[in-house]
């Protein structure tokens, strides 16, 4: 079956100060955490412009900013929970969809562009290092595999992947990618996208303040880890 056009959503809290990344404060300052989040929305919108879609859709809470780029919709994140508006971002959708977070700004065109060809039966889970996901997709989105999933918590990936699993699902699983939590993940993953608009940021940040590497300087990257893909039901 050919895979129907798919919607990328990207769920995002516009780049306040104060109200985003404030695990990176300190050593971060508030402002200069804002401006990190700022970059990495900027880079993983950017990946999503550059992907095959049929809709980009940001689901935001709060206003959108210049940081927006042209082509995509722009729609309020619902109330509740984080699975709560997960799971009503995924009910406006009458396709496939694919949803990523602001928090993964070393995400590529071509990862989002194969992790989004689904079909109805299929999904696609994409682990993140911390325990957590960094991307769902559904091939026929349905809010209840979602609501109800504890989120921010070491096993919130596991039980997710076993909802989709238990629904019967094929499970597609991407590569394990780390999201930018702390000060140590945003130098890791500065490292492992150093071109990014994100690692320009944190190269200045991050130097200013003594929490990341100064510019000309080398630091190992942390590689992201693909674990072997599970295209059947478990």
């Amino acid at each position: 079956m050919t895979p129907l056009p798919t919607t990328l959503l990207v769920i995002a809290k516009s780049p306040v100060p104060g109200r985003v990344k404030t695990r990176l404060t300190p050593p971060c300052t508030p402002a200069e955490a804002a401006a990190l989040a700022e970059a990495a929305l900027r880079d993983t919108l950017h990946a999503v412009r550059s992907a095959p879609a049929g809709r980009r859709v940001l689901v935001l809470d709060g206003e959108p900013g210049p940081w927006l780029p042209a082509g995509f919709e722009v729609v309020r994140q619902s109330g509740g929970g984080l699975d709560d508006r997960l799971a009503a971002a995924f009910d406006a959708c009458t396709g496939p969809a694919l949803l990523v977070g602001m928090d993964t700004p070393q995400v590529t065109p071509g990862l989002l562009a194969s992790a989004g060809e689904l079909t109805p039966g299929e999904a696609a889970f994409g682990p993140a290092a911390d325990g957590g996901f960094w991307a769902l997709g559904l091939g026929r989105p349905d809010g209840a595999l979602v609501r109800g999933v504890p989120m921010s918590t070491a096993r919130t990936g596991a039980v997710q992947l076993e909802r989709l699993y238990a629904a019967g699902l094929r499970v597609r699983v991407l590569p394990t990618l780390r999201d930018v939590d702390t000060a140590a993940d945003a130098e890791a993953v500065a490292a492992e996208a150093p071109d990014s608009r994100f690692a320009a940021r944190w190269r200045t940040v991050g130097a200013g303040n003594g929490a990341g590497p100064r510019e000309g300087s080398t630091s190992v990257p942390h590689r992201a880890v693909a674990p072997a893909p599970a295209t059947g039901t478990r």
